[in-house]
């Protein structure tokens, strides 16, 4: 075992554990609020709080101003830095952004209160990565961890990897280095040529591991690493842990110490978190993570954990659930002529939309995202392997795809302030820039966001409702625990 210290966890519930099981939708502003003494408590070393994909879908299908949120959850977490995650140069919109851009909506996070950064991209690029950390710093962020983006195909071993390592680690602006998981494929045996391969490289840097739950090896993982000198390791409050999501912290916490790992963690307030969690998801009707069994057709599409969230509820609500496994399938037929892009965002959306419209349509590559296009074009990097020919020639050759090769990337700051409007707030234009107008219209419509919830009072009012629907009761009166309701109907029929 190597003696790193004691290990320091990570919290992904706000996040990625809400990505992964609740589709990025499962939790508002009040939801968060609620629980963040708790788990400002707990001695996090972060909070995975949120992406620009995030902040996206609290606007658009919560109608919550994403940076109110950060606001208010950095004032409700001062001494928990909050995290996010930059995917590539790019912000909320799926065109490659300009630096100026990103300087700016890096500027403007730092403002409203996050402290730490997670940069990755979807090819591993280095120097991007590189590129991308300098902005970062400049607005003044305090931690700067580059993620290693993890996958499975002949070409990256242990050495590939290790080159990342090292050239990352060069980097002086990189606070540490952080190996991410998306599809839970990290094996214990792999843990253990992968984690000093990594820490031979980064030095005095600390190594983060963030892995998924979803084919049950995460949790063995993790402690594999732990002994080697991984020091960070990423887990969930229990009912946003397992499936799809990381390991759960509170049986995370009790593996190590059974170890000998000395773990620094409020064991209280984890279990005030769980049991929190827990009846928020009675409460809204959102399923807890469950462990997963060992499923190797894993190794083969690579799905991460939160597009599997994202993908099943897309489908849900068209009534095509059932599709899903054939989806699968034909992700990983998609995944190969693509050129085994790893499977992360945003090229997981990329590769698993079009899997999803081969599916559908029952004719392969008939429609083509524009996302698709950008990615043969070039626009995302290049790719580890060749694309497959007859694929990238049907691509290549569509009239959409001669008009996407013209096109710029997005506009520089300067033409957007002129486009959108010089007077705007900084915040807004930035939303108005990289969102629909009409959503941000509804989101400003629909006002400040609620600053608390209950899931017991939500339990309550759909008593109240149901019961009152009864025609076969005059009155009725419930006492438990110090709640108290008495319901009587009046003449003509109504309570």
């Amino acid at each position: 075992m190597t003696d790193s210290g004691p290990i320091k966890l990570v919290d992904t519930t706000l996040r990625d554990g809400n990505q992964s099981l609740w589709g990025a939708t499962g939790l508002t502003t009040g939801m968060m609020l609620q629980i963040a003494p708790s788990m400002n408590r707990a001695g996090f070393a972060a909070i995975d709080f949120t992406t620009s994909t995030h902040m996206a879908v609290a606007a658009r299908y919560q109608k919550e101003n994403p940076w109110e949120r950060i606001r208010l959850m950095s004032q409700a977490m001062s001494d928990t830095p909050l995290s996010f995650l930059t995917t590539g140069m790019r912000f909320i919109s799926w065109e490659v952004a300009n630096p100026d851009l990103m300087a700016f909506a890096f500027g403007l996070l730092v403002n409203a209160g996050i402290r730490r950064f997670a940069i990755m991209d979807p090819m591993n690029d280095t120097a991007a990565m590189t590129r991308m950390a300098g902005l970062a710093a400049k607005a003044g962020v305090g931690e700067i961890f580059a993620a290693i983006t993890y996958t499975v195909s002949p070409i990256h071993d242990d050495a590939h990897f290790a080159g990342k390592a090292k050239e990352l680690a060069r980097c002086k602006s990189f606070t540490g280095l952080y190996l991410k998981d998306p599809g839970g494929l990290l094996t214990p045996e792999r843990a253990r040529t992968i984690i000093p391969a990594l820490k031979a490289q980064a030095g005095k840097l600390p190594l983060e591991l963030h892995s998924h739950a979803t084919i049950g090896l995460a949790q063995f993982s993790y402690l594999e690493a732990a002994a080697l000198g991984a020091g960070i390791l990423h887990v969930a409050a229990r009912p946003v842990a397992n499936g799809t999501s990381q390991p759960p912290a509170a049986q995370t916490v009790a593996n190590l110490r059974d170890l000998g790992h000395t773990v620094d963690i409020d064991d209280s307030a984890i279990a005030e978190m769980d049991a929190y969690f827990a009846s928020l998801a009675a409460a809204e009707g959102l399923a807890t993570g469950q462990p997963q069994e060992f499923d190797r057709s894993y190794f083969r599409h690579q799905m991460p954990g939160g597009m599997i969230g994202t993908m099943k509820r897309q489908l849900s609500e068209t009534k095509r659930l059932h599709l899903f496994p054939q989806v699968l399938e034909e992700t990983e037929r998609v995944r190969a002529e693509l050129g085994y892009p790893i499977m992360v965002t945003p090229l997981s959306q990329v590769v698993g939309t079009q899997a999803l419209m081969n599916v559908v349509s029952g004719k392969r590559y008939e429609t083509v995202p524009d996302e698709v296009m950008n990615y043969v074009l070039g626009r995302f990097g290049t790719p580890t392997m060749p694309i497959d020919g007859a694929v990238e020639d049907r691509i290549r050759s569509s009239p959409r795809a001669k008009v996407l090769a013209e096109q710029k990337t997005m506009p520089e700051l300067s033409e957007l302030r002129a486009k959108i409007g010089r007077t705007l707030p900084d915040e807004e234009f930035l939303l108005r820039a990289t969102m629909p107008a009409e959503q941000v219209d509804a989101m400003l419509a629909a006002g400040p966001a609620k600053r608390t919830y209950a899931p017991e009072t939500k339990v309550i009012k759909m008593l109240v409702s149901e019961l009152t629907k009864r025609k076969d009761l005059n009155s009725i009166a419930i006492e438990k625990a110090g709640v108290k309701i008495a319901l009587s109907r009046r003449a003509g029929g109504r309570s």
